[in-house]
Order: structure tokens, then sequence, then C-alpha cells
């Protein structure tokens, strides 16, 4: 029951408006994610384990894992035009795509730091990654997809070996 009243309860403050104010700092990163954490270790017979070994038996990702998923299913929503969104406002295609899926992105130059960890620049590089494995025929397809992706190089904290399998 203390699970469930987590996801419902706690979760959703934590992850709310991520797509617009996502923590770029490691601290502020450990910070929201310590909370997921001391949780994780005060549910009953969990204490003794790491945070790896509670996150699978829980079958929950971290919360940085979660925020990169909901950046990259709110630009599948704003590129494939679900959302009431301009998606020229936020991306544009890249012209030279020899390699990888078909819907890469074009990256703009920007020379501050506040620019790069806005929304429609942090989700690029992550974006342009995506494996051609990754099926973008539907909405549902697509988040299925990304749950076996693997995307421990573009998370700052906590990267676990084994943590697909439990997303």
């Amino acid at each position: 029951m203390l699970k469930r009243a987590f996801i419902v309860y706690v979760r959703p403050l934590l992850e709310y408006n991520s797509g617009v104010w996502s923590p770029y700092y490691k601290q502020d990163i450990e910070a929201i994610e310590r909370l997921q954490r001391r949780f994780s270790k005060r549910l009953p017979g969990l204490k003794e384990f790491t945070y790896e070994e509670r996150l699978k038996f829980l079958g929950w990702p971290t919360l940085e894992l979660r925020r990169l998923h909901t950046d990259l299913i709110w630009s599948y929503k704003i590129l494939f035009v679900l959302v009431h969104l301009n998606s020229d406002h936020f991306f544009k295609l890249s012209p030279n795509q020899t390699r990888g899926h078909g819907f890469k992105l074009y990256k703009q130059f920007s020379s501050s730091t506040v620019r790069s960890s806005f929304f429609a620049q942090r989700v690029v590089d992550v974006w342009n990654s995506l494996p051609t494995s990754v099926d973008f025929s539907t909405l549902s397809a697509f988040k299925r997809s990304l749950q076996r992706v693997n995307f421990n190089e573009f998370l700052t904290v906590y990267k676990f070996s084994d943590m697909y399998d439990c997303v």
C-alpha cells in the first residue's frame, strides 16, 4: 500500500512540470532522487538492500530516467502533432539524415547554459541517438520501445546496468 501511495501522491509532485524545469545540476538531480531513495529504504524488508536492488524489486526506474522518458515522449507528441503546439517552434528536422532513424533533429548552437538546458535543446542529443529499433508508428509503440533502450550515457547520477529490466 505504501508503494502505491508513493506512486500516486509523491511521484507526481516530484515530476510536476519536468518538461519545463528539469534539474540540470548533479546536486539538484541527487536531491530529488534522494526522496525516492529514502522512501524505498523505509519500506518493510528493503532496508538492507542497495538502492539499485530496491528499485529493481519494486519495478521502479530512477526519477532521472523517468524525466528523460517524459522528455522523449513529449518530443514525439510535438513532432507528430499529437498536441496543439507548433513543432517548428521547438524542433527542426535535420537536413542530412544518413544513419539511424528518419526523424533526426537539428541542434541549434547555444552559447549559454540556460539555453542548453531548455527542453528543445536538451532532448535533441538523446532523440538523435535513439536506435533504429525504436518504433515510431504510434505513441504506445514508441513508449514500449523506449523501455528497451539503454540511456545510461545520458544519465548523470545513477547508471544502473539492470535498470532496464524493471522499467
